[in-house]
């Protein structure tokens, strides 16, 4: 039997399940796109616990959970950039990545913003271009001193 996805605020509680499904993703999904050094310092980031409450707290950031088990989450920054999608490894293609889109896709017009934009890793570039949403262009981004090569694609909420 399939189980419910349901959705909610995250919560400063939820920091260890989405700081694992961050790094698990990370390591296990996004690495067969990109090089060790670049997932070590992506990865890394699971680590800053004061990041992860800045973005719990100033974000509309949500959590998917099934049985009470988070199992996905999203968050969006600044009314109209989707900051972030993380679902994990053992539930990919089971429609929660969708549902959040959808949920921060809503959130998005009711802050009054047509378009949506976010920089997207090529990992994620396929479910994004089957969502309806257009490379703007492909970029190259540092961090901590690794180059990372990603697009930035946005979405009119309009058509």
């Amino acid at each position: 039997m399939k189980h419910p996805i349901e959705i909610r605020q995250a919560t400063l509680d939820d920091i260890p399940e989405i700081t694992a499904i961050f790094r698990n993703t990370i390591t296990h999904i996004n690495a067969k796109d990109y090089n060790e050094k670049q997932i070590s310092v992506w990865s890394y980031g699971a680590d800053d616990i004061e990041e992860w409450k800045k973005r719990i707290k100033n974000y509309y950031f949500i959590v998917a959970e099934m049985n009470t088990n988070i199992v996905g989450f999203a968050y969006l920054k600044n009314g109209n950039y989707f900051d972030g999608i993380y679902v994990h490894k053992d539930h990919l293609r089971q429609g929660i990545g969708s549902k959040l889109l959808r949920i921060i896709e809503s959130q998005v017009m009711m802050n009054d913003y047509e378009v949506m934009k976010s920089d997207v890793s090529k990992t994620a570039l396929p479910f994004f271009d089957n969502r309806y949403f257009e490379v703007i262009k492909k970029q190259k981004k540092s961090f901590k001193g690794v180059v990372f090569e990603n697009y930035l694609m946005e979405k009119n909420l309009n058509d």
